[in-house]
């Protein structure tokens, strides 16, 4: 019976807007009266004057503990114990979405209410019910499921504005996905991560973010990299945020994030940005499909033209690296992973056939628009 069921969850409440993080206080208060406040030294060193005037203002006390880096399960548990022993009733994530996943899952376990102040628009994670945790070294683990979603959800625009463009242009990379994935759950009636099927609105939404950002994202982008916030500015940080959060969580996901996983298992792939690894997995499930030649030609060139990677030199596995390339088809086709919520039957077989394809059809692609060719990634680390 419970299969049957459709579901649509969201965060308790959504602000965003220039000089948004003044009011994080007032937003605070209502949640509850002994913030923990979890953002690491560089996000701190920028925010952190403007988040104390705010949480003051509010009569609120002040205590921020750092963030490790990686949302992985020690780092989590050891979250849960700085929020135990601070006493906190709320404890609120600032910074992107790797803090926003760790503090998310600490406060689930701590059983403490949550509250997210994305720095960023580098990923839909602030406003879901679910983290996704890695190993310490960085590939995919896991993902953990909550009852609820964040009680807060606050963005201010203009740190978004002041971060380099590349965060979000990483956004709209993970953004993107969203509408492909929602339609391919929607056509086979696959269970979301709302745990249900998937409703008209979280379709809807996915979609709406889909339109938002193949109308917006390159003057968004052009803006941010001056550190301007324009009506664009505005619009790409809501679809990535808020659209792409909604759509893919009570849309459902599908092959592009499964490919994303499935990336991470190569080590080549660590120092790159979640959603440009998304993308990656939106090309593939695009050539999946068997995808109109025109769409995939249209997907191929606007995501270039964003700067997101479309072919696996660019996350720095070579097409002929028949190794890595099994690696990352075998841990997408998992049992388990969302690429079974395609509207058919894939194997680890067809994904590997799906990546091994994309760079030659990608560079074609790319030099019959005379846009620049696939140049290797190597990993900083």
């Amino acid at each position: 019976m419970a299969q049957s069921i459709r579901t649509m969850i969201s965060p308790g409440r959504y602000a965003q807007g220039k000089g948004a993080i003044h009011q994080l206080g007032r937003h605070l208060a209502p949640l509850g009266s002994t913030p923990l406040l979890v953002a690491d030294d560089v996000v701190w060193g920028f925010v952190g004057h403007d988040v104390e005037a705010s949480l003051a203002e509010a009569g609120l006390p002040v205590d921020r503990r750092a963030f490790g880096g990686v949302p992985s399960s020690k780092e989590v548990d050891r979250l849960v114990g700085e929020i135990t022993s601070s006493g906190a009733d709320v404890v609120v994530a600032i910074g992107g979405g790797s803090t926003i996943d760790a503090v998310k899952a600490a406060g689930h376990l701590a059983g403490v209410r949550w509250a997210n102040a994305p720095t960023v628009a580098s990923t839909d994670a602030p406003c879901s019910a679910l983290s996704v945790i890695y190993t310490e070294d960085g590939e995919f683990e896991a993902y953990r499921f909550f009852p609820r979603n964040p009680d807060l959800v606050l963005v201010d625009s203009q740190l978004v504005a002041n971060a380099p463009a590349e965060f979000l242009i990483a956004g709209v990379g993970d953004a993107l996905a969203t509408w492909l994935e929602a339609r391919a759950t929607s056509r086979s009636n696959s269970p979301t991560m709302a745990g249900g099927l998937p409703t008209l609105a979280g379709t809807a939404l996915a979609q709406l973010s889909w339109d938002v950002l193949w109308e917006n994202a390159l003057p968004a982008i052009d803006a941010v990299r001056d550190s301007q916030v324009t009506p664009a500015v505005e619009k790409v940080i809501e679809a990535n945020t808020l659209l792409s959060g909604l759509g893919f969580e009570s849309g459902g996901l599908a092959a592009a994030h499964a490919i994303h996983n499935g990336l991470t298992s190569v080590a080549a792939t660590h120092g790159l940005a979640h959603g440009q690894k998304v993308n990656l997995g939106s090309v593939a499930q695009l050539v999946l499909e068997g995808a109109n030649p025109a769409d995939l030609r249209e997907f191929i060139e606007f995501t270039t033209i964003v700067g997101l990677p479309t072919t696996l030199t660019e996350v720095g596995i070579r097409p002929d690296d028949a190794d890595s390339v099994r690696a990352v088809a075998t841990a997408a086709a998992v049992e388990g992973e969302t690429i079974h919520s395609m509207p058919f039957e894939v194997t680890a077989d067809d994904v590997a056939a799906a990546l091994t394809s994309i760079d030659r059809h990608a560079t074609r692609i790319r030099e019959n628009a005379n846009l620049p060719a696939p140049a290797p990634y190597t990993a900083k680390h």
